[in-house]
């Protein structure tokens, strides 16, 4: 009985380690053969100029980068407090009942929702009603609209991670509710909450379908100046370029938008791992 126990469980060992060892292989011959060939077309030239439509050989992706670098800050400054704040609310202040449980689960199934969902709704709340037109600030809304269910499930989760003693042992010495988040919960929940939230906005960063209706094109001879400016992106111009774009280097090209993409994507992750592993070593519990 005992060595039929240890033979099933070296299978299912055997079958979860080989579906991991699977996934990795996938991922490295994606990334592999991005950077074969997208590597070569990444130069200072490239990465610094401006675009230019009639001959893509002679500029650059520099409004796609400023452009996701934008949208990326935008998301952070409206979805970050209002996901945190939210958060907080949810499992430190409101009861536990029917409503609540009602509130989180439709959180949960908003994180779900395909992305171009949040942008039909973009169009219609944040261009039509609210006049915001095809924008940079519409976009950013709409993607915070988005990335606004992971953040707070996330951030929600962080909070549960602290133990319950630390609240009570600061209610017994007199501490009020706010006071007690604010020195005893936030500061060991913190760490959780960045890694969601840049987790989160860099999953806002990489998407194509919602900021397609709400303020993206694929050509400008500008740099915004303005939040109510239309704005180029890295991901819908790698979506151009590897399906529409005519000419013969175009395949190229969005390898190499696809490949930059990529390492900012990589950088801000790896923040919040920094973020995460520093903030942890703090812990004292």
């Amino acid at each position: 009985m005992l060595l039929n126990q240890k033979a099933k469980q070296a299978v299912y060992f055997s079958l979860f380690r080989a579906a991991a060892i699977f996934s990795v292989l996938i991922l490295l011959f994606v990334l592999m053969f991005i950077m074969k060939e997208g590597a070569g077309i990444i130069s200072i030239k490239f990465l610094t100029s401006m675009w230019s439509h009639m001959d893509i050989t002679q500029g650059g992706i520099l409004p796609a980068i400023i452009g996701t670098l934008l949208l990326g800050i935008g998301v952070a400054v409206v979805s970050v407090p209002i996901g945190i704040c939210t958060a907080i609310y949810l499992n430190e202040y409101a009861k536990d009942n029917l409503f609540t449980r009602i509130i989180k689960l439709a959180i949960r199934n908003l994180a779900g929702v395909p992305s171009v969902v949040y942008g039909l709704f973009g169009i219609a709340v944040f261009v039509l009603l609210l006049n915001l037109n095809t924008s940079l600030v519409a976009a950013s809304l709409t993607l915070s609209c988005m990335t606004l269910p992971w953040i707070i499930t996330t951030s929600e989760e962080a909070l549960k991670t602290v133990p319950l003693s630390f609240r009570e042992g600061s209610y017994a010495l007199g501490a009020t509710k706010w006071q007690t988040i604010r020195r005893n919960v936030l500061p060991h929940s913190l760490s959780g909450m960045m890694t969601g939230a840049i987790l989160g906005v860099s999953r806002a960063m990489g998407e194509t379908a919602p900021i397609i209706m709400v303020g993206a094109t694929f050509f400008m001879s500008y740099l915004p100046t303005s939040v109510f400016d239309k704005f180029m992106a890295l991901p819908y111009h790698l979506y151009i370029l590897a399906t529409q774009h005519s000419s013969p280097y175009a395949h190229e090209y969005a390898l190499g938008t696809a490949l930059v993409l990529i390492i900012m994507v990589f950088m801000l992750n790896l923040i919040a791992f920094i973020i995460r592993y520093r903030l942890r070593k703090k812990k004292d519990w």
